[in-house]
């Protein structure tokens, strides 16, 4: 890894002003193929991240382009989602159907509730099973077995799809965060200064009580959604800070309809914890900016003898010319999906949510601001065509 974080560029990648291209993934479980639809998009458009950060199945996602090279990232994401989205009940199960390709939203809501209770009920192939026995009718022997599920098939799946080896190799710098029980603190594995391996892959996906905690040199771990659902402020507040272009992809909107029944409320509800107050954390950075940018105009014309002391050299440092674009992409459910949406594996929604990540992608790169330097005075853009006709 070069000085500041910096790897070199993938061979034939597009260029940017940007010295860093970071992608970010929030946690959302089933959602998740939205954000490898995002990727394929910013993939064929030879765009290859310098920094991938994530959290929960953004760590998984994560895992999954860092660990290949960049001409089979796709392939493997799609390996993962379909393997997940496989039908547990096999025939019975609803398989997926492609040929049939638009249905009624009454239908389509009762799809999806069968599908989410036999996920409840069987799991997700390559990904969760129930634990037998259940710790509701026998003690578990450690926190790694309090849980409903148990994930060890997630392991096999992300030694199969992932090379960790490439992980740790400093071709791209990867972030996964959890949650340290025990002292309630927020905690990110970064390959700038830990080794990656797949327990902080699912530590970053430990949510409870339907996944057990994962043990990390004798600390136990939740998913980091527990305490923020992005990582967007550990990518802006990295040191030393270099001009970045962030796509920060979103599985809960932030913004939405008022209910109209308890299901719906629920739902909103969830949406509202999950989405991690992302505008909030983007605006907060955008102040600081701000800031940073005023004290550095003073700086010029403060006397030799005030920019000598101490403490006016540490504001100096923090005090830099970098510039930052923000892309949000994010994904805003059908009412048809329900409360059930982040974990109903079904193959025809993952193919939904594909699609549906595809083209915010395409579109997002279709405006050529995007991938331009900022020069307004705060030196930070935020966009979000999500909402945009």
């Amino acid at each position: 890894m070069t000085e500041g974080g910096n790897q070199p560029a993938v061979a034939g990648s597009k260029r940017t002003p940007f010295k860093c291209v970071a992608l970010v993934l929030q946690g959302g479980g089933a959602l998740g193929s939205f954000q490898a639809g995002v990727y394929q998009a910013l993939s064929e458009a030879n765009i290859h991240p310098d920094w991938v950060a994530g959290i929960s199945i953004g760590a998984i996602n994560s895992a999954i382009i860092a660990g290949n090279a960049p001409e089979h990232r796709v392939a493997k994401l799609r390996a993962f989602w379909e393997a997940v989205s496989e039908a547990p009940l096999g025939p019975f199960g609803v398989p997926y159907n492609p040929n049939v390709k638009h249905i009624s939203d009454e239908v389509h809501r009762a799809i999806n509730q069968f599908r989410a209770s036999a996920i409840a009920a069987f799991g997700a192939p390559g990904f969760f099973r129930p634990r037998v026995p259940s710790p509701l009718v026998w003690p578990a022997k450690s926190p790694a077995h309090l849980s409903h599920y148990d994930v060890s098939p997630l392991r096999k799946t992300l030694e199969a799809l992932v090379d960790f080896d490439r992980i740790n190799s400093g071709e791209m710098r990867f972030s996964v965060g959890a949650v340290n029980i025990r002292s309630g603190n927020f905690r990110y594995f970064d390959t700038s200064c830990d080794r990656i391996d797949f327990r902080h892959i699912i530590a970053s996906g430990s949510l409870p009580p339907g996944f057990p905690a994962t043990e990390i040199d004798g600390e136990f771990y939740w998913d980091g959604g527990v305490v923020s659902n992005t990582p967007l402020q550990w990518v802006l507040d990295s040191h030393p800070r270099q001009d970045t272009l962030a796509f920060q992809v979103d599985l809960w909107s932030a913004s939405g309809a008022l209910p109209r029944d308890l299901a719906e409320a629920e739902t909103r509800l969830k949406d509202i914890q999950y989405s991690s107050r992302t505008r909030e954390a983007t605006h907060q950075v955008i102040n600081a900016q701000r800031m940073r940018r005023l004290f550095r105009e003073a700086y010029k014309h403060l006397p030799e003898e005030a920019r000598a002391l101490p403490e006016i050299q540490q504001l100096a440092k923090e005090a830099d010319e970098s510039v930052y674009n923000i892309v949000h992409l994010i994904y805003h459910a059908q009412l048809y999906e329900g409360v059930v949406k982040d974990f109903e594996f079904s193959r025809r929604t993952m193919e939904e949510h594909w699609i549906c990540g595809y083209e915010a992608g395409q579109k997002a790169l279709s405006h050529p601001e995007v991938l331009q330097r900022p020069h307004n005075r705060e030196g930070f853009r935020v966009f979000d065509f999500s909402r945009a006709p």
